[in-house]
């Protein structure tokens, strides 16, 4: 008996609990993500039963908690698509025009659909010349032909590359070539029983019609394809489109931009500013919630609890949190006015989490490692820049230089970024504005596709989790604010021996 109550005594040295690290001993003292380090659990569960789901903001939840900055080298349509397709979501940048920023949005809902509801519809009046503008515009040639060329038309037949790949003579009228014997699904049926006919008949597209046998919707062959081959796809609830989410300033102009947005589907808005505690940013809350009830805003950045409380009371769904500890943003070297972000993620996730609202780890992240911390500190989900831009889904080209593949990634406060259009994100807008940057430009080598990469840096963060002794964000925050899990700070020294080190040479590769 003697031997088995020795058994139990341990002489503790376990580390300090969040609060114990961040508000008792660190009074005045900001802490990195570098200087924090995560003590272990106990592990009782494989990583395959670790889940990632999370929530972006009140409404919308996600399989895994990465989003792609809304930086102009960082998402576009590409790097949305690919980032909801694994899982995540992309916010499309807003340095562009609103008819460009629109169409990006529109490239993404129209990616994977459930029933499309707005297919691209011709008359038999048409050509087949129009049917080769529409491919090369769009990369597809099924099309639904109705008597008028809108939805709402009686169907009267439909065209695939099968009916006009060999015609010479593309001047010929679609009332020539059209297929006429069609399968159908009628209006009301599910997703999945329009997906059974679908996948009997063995077509490439179903149309949908009502009793007069006008057409309501289509389903599409490639989209059963990608939902089997990306069951973690970030989907909307009513028409299982991806999921898209895009950025807009607290500028006047910027209320025409959300109205394009919304048009094209959007399903989340990211108010974009460097300092987000404003007066004209809680103006722009309020004529969105005001306009546009059903849509979910995430607002920031902010990085005090008491400018999180500041946007919830607004009515903020998600809260963006971070200021100058991107890898390009200079904010903090200019303005001397930031948190360093670890101190910055603790103190805003325990407000926000009081009041239910998610908060997004903005910058600062360099590696799954980061991503760990970031999740165990409060954040429901992080936020991406440098990590992504140079992934193959970026917008720009590839240079070499030195014999390294690389590729342009700016901050948005950088001079080149603001003089294309950013200048509204850091209040410096008009003709005789002096502009100050807060940022730079430069080069990030290239981490192949986002295809390979986020699947990485899940399996990454799977294998903190499973390291922490937990199985899901929610068991992860609930410890959190138990004091359950275990910090330490480290010295410069500790830091040194936690990464590589005592090698004369080597290779790192990520996967």
């Amino acid at each position: 008996m003697a031997g088995k109550e020795k058994v139990n005594i341990h002489f503790g040295g376990d580390g300090y609990s969040s609060e114990e690290l961040f508000s008792k001993f660190s009074k005045g003292t900001a802490h990195t993500y570098d200087d924090v380090i995560c003590l272990p659990g106990h592990i009782n569960f494989s990583v395959d039963e670790v889940s990632l789901q999370t929530k972006l903001t009140r409404n919308i939840s996600l399989k895994l908690p990465f989003v792609s900055s809304p930086m102009d080298t960082v998402t576009e349509s590409d790097m949305a698509i690919n980032m909801a397709l694994q899982g995540g979501i992309g916010i499309i940048h807003y340095n562009n025009t609103i008819e460009e920023q629109a169409a990006e949005v529109r490239t993404v809902k129209r990616y994977k659909n459930g029933f499309i509801t707005d297919p691209i519809v011709l008359s038999p009046n048409h050509t087949i010349a129009d049917v080769d503008q529409i491919k090369e515009r769009n990369g597809f040639s099924g099309i639904p032909i109705t008597i008028d060329g809108t939805m709402g038309s009686r169907l009267v037949g439909f065209v695939s590359n099968r009916d006009v790949d060999f015609l010479e003579d593309r001047s010929r009228k679609l009332s020539e070539v059209m297929t006429t014997d069609l399968v159908v699904a009628q209006e009301g049926c599910t997703l999945s029983e329009a997906n059974l006919i679908l996948r009997e008949s063995k077509k490439g597209k179903l149309p949908i019609v009502n009793d007069n046998y006008e057409l309501i919707s289509l389903i599409s062959r490639n989209d059963m394809k990608k939902n089997r081959d990306f069951p973690l796809a970030s989907k909307d609830s009513k028409n299982k489109q991806l999921l898209a989410g895009a950025a807009i300033g607290t500028r006047p102009k910027d209320k025409d931009r959300l109205k394009a947005l919304v048009a094209q589907g959007v399903d989340v808005i990211v108010i974009d500013s460097s300092q987000g505690d404003s007066e004209y940013q809680y103006d722009m809350i309020n004529h969105i919630k005001r306009e546009y009830p059903g849509l979910d805003v995430i607002g920031g950045n902010v990085v005090t609890s008491s400018q999180v409380l500041h946007l919830i009371q607004v009515g903020v769904d998600g809260i963006r949190v971070g200021m100058g500890v991107g890898s390009i943003c200079t904010t903090q070297e200019v303005c001397a006015v930031g948190r360093a972000q670890a101190s910055a993620v603790y103190h805003t996730a325990r407000t926000a989490a009081l009041h239910g609202v998610p908060i997004i780890a903005d910058g600062g992240i360099s590696s799954s490692g980061h991503i760990v911390k970031a999740l165990t500190l409060g954040a429901s989900a992080v936020m991406m820049g440098s990590m992504l831009a140079g992934t193959e889904e970026s917008p720009g080209q590839y240079f070499f230089q030195d014999g390294v593949r690389l590729k342009k990634y700016r901050g948005m406060g950088s001079i080149e970024a603001m003089t294309k259009g950013s200048s509204k994100r850091y209040f410096a807008e008009g003709k005789n504005t002096i502009k100050v940057a807060q940022g730079v430009s430069g080069a990030v080598v290239d981490k192949g596709s986002v295809g390979r990469f986020l699947p990485y840096l899940k399996q990454g963060v799977s294998h903190g989790l499973q390291d922490l002794g937990v199985k899901n964000l929610i068991e992860l925050h609930d410890k959190l604010y138990k004091g359950d899990i275990r910090f330490e700070l480290r010295t410069h020294a500790a830091q040194r021996e936690g990464s590589v080190h005592s090698l004369h040479t080597y290779e790192k590769r990520l996967f």
